[in-house]
């Protein structure tokens, strides 16, 4: 038992903000944990956040973080872990409360892909894609993703279902 005493509003304070904490073998590796926590995160409590919200934040975190380890010649994509489905390159993401997570984009060839996924069965390998060859800067979808949920209020306040944006 620790001889700490916290105000109410600490206590709520750690109890909002969400842990997360990561080992790497090489010490230099860029580290998800390190990152500040966007704003947007910290907007909702915890407790208040529906599955599908909290797996959506989360997984902005990590493709962030991916994507800011890549050079220019790379794009983000993900792997579909156990089956032959494919890769999908990460071209959007959303969900849909209380449990869906949602993943838009395109396979190797072009073809429009979009992933709709139970939060229980979320399970997603990061990838490293080169770029689109006709394109000259690689998109990065974390960034907008980051900047969404920075400027967007809690989605439990509109009245009606949007559209992803694009």
């Amino acid at each position: 038992m620790s001889d700490e005493i916290s105000t109410t509003a600490e206590v709520a304070e750690r109890h909002a903000i969400p842990r997360q904490h990561e080992v790497h073998s090489d010490p230099s590796a860029r580290n998800a944990a390190d990152q500040p926590l966007p704003a947007g995160v910290k907007k909702t409590p915890t407790e208040k956040k529906s599955p599908a919200q909290w797996a959506y934040e989360r997984m902005i975190l990590y493709i962030k973080n991916f994507e800011e380890s890549l050079d220019n010649e790379h794009e983000v994509a993900m792997g579909f872990t156990g089956g032959d489905a494919g890769i999908l390159r990460i071209e959007g993401m959303g969900y849909f409360d209380p449990d869906i997570i949602t993943f838009y984009g395109s396979d190797p060839t072009g073809s429009k892909t979009q992933l709709v996924q139970h939060v229980s069965q979320l399970s997603v390998m990061l990838r490293a894609l080169p770029k689109s060859v006709e394109k000259a800067e690689p998109t990065r979808i974390g960034f907008r993703l980051v900047q969404d949920l920075e400027s967007s209020s809690d989605p439990r306040d509109k009245d009606a279902v949007t559209a992803p944006r694009g």
